[in-house]
């Protein structure tokens, strides 16, 4: 399982790279995410999957909602949208393990952030800077870019945490469809908002139905049972396997460069996450 989900949310920055000159980023997740919901409700329904137990974990759950597809992706999605590209995009959000990792040694029994840990946050850091200031120098990054990758980063790292202390083990399909649901209600206003429609081009459909059938059926399911059968630090160390995964992929598809400073930083950030995410 964590191989393949690996693979499968490397592949979500690449499709952004796709998607976002047809279509602007609100607009492509409301469709996402409604499309998404009907395909689980079919999945239910076949299944007769059990729903949650308690009105306070279906509103847990819709936290974690807007959190994780609506904060994450929104971001991430906007940030692409504004040029930032796809492997440094997903270099910034690959920094979840490392404030997961802070925050459980500092709220844990022990209250206390280890030397090593401090170590491979400066890593992790100095390797991200060393990427992204290259991107400011070639125009790629920008400051509002820079801003919605963040906040893309803060989302994922919150919504992480706050499913694996708060939400109780249930059905994947049925957590899913409610977190999808949540997703919704919050970007459908601000897709309304976007002068820009929709191009229903070959790429569009195609981003449209990976999204879909392999980003959120597929990559946000395994994503929700490795945070329910792990402790949110081993589930947050996996992240740092995307950044190379899809640098490598928009090197190869979108000719993003892959020069030695980048191949520099991605090497420092993940030995900065592997640093913080060991176990003592």
């Amino acid at each position: 399982m964590p191989a393949v989900f690996v693979l499968i949310w490397s592949t979500g920055f690449v499709v952004a790279r796709f998607g976002m000159p047809h279509a602007p980023p609100f607009s492509f997740l409301s469709w996402r995410y409604a499309l998404s919901c009907g395909a689980f409700v079919l999945w239910v329904r076949w299944a007769g999957a059990a729903w949650p137990q308690g009105r306070q974990q279906w509103l847990h759950l819709a936290v974690t909602g807007v959190l994780m597809h609506g904060g994450y992706l929104g971001g991430v999605w906007s940030a692409v949208k504004l040029g930032l590209g796809a492997g440094t995009a997903s270099l910034i959000v690959g920094l979840q393990p490392v404030l997961t990792a802070l925050w459980v040694s500092a709220t844990g029994s022990e209250h206390r952030v280890s030397a090593r840990q401090w170590l491979g946050l400066l890593l992790g850091l100095g390797g991200l800077a060393l990427v992204v200031w290259h991107r400011l120098g070639m125009g790629e990054a920008s400051g509002p870019s820079l801003t919605w990758a963040v906040l893309a980063l803060l989302s994922i790292t919150a919504g992480t945490l706050y499913q694996k202390r708060h939400v109780q083990p249930c059905d994947v399909r049925t957590a899913n469809l409610i977190q999808l649901a949540a997703a919704l209600t919050v970007s459908l206003p601000l897709a309304l908002l976007e002068p820009q429609a929709m191009d229903w081009t070959g790429e569009l459909v195609g981003a449209m139905a990976w999204s879909v059938l392999a980003l959120t059926l597929g990559g946000s399911s395994l994503l929700y049972l490795l945070i329910q059968r792990g402790a949110a630090t081993q589930v947050a160390s996996l992240m740092y396997l995307v950044p190379p995964c899809t640098a490598v992929l928009a090197w190869a598809l979108f000719g993003e460069a892959l020069g030695l400073r980048v191949l520099a930083g991605i090497g420092l950030t993940v030995a900065g996450v592997a640093l913080v995410t060991r176990s003592r």
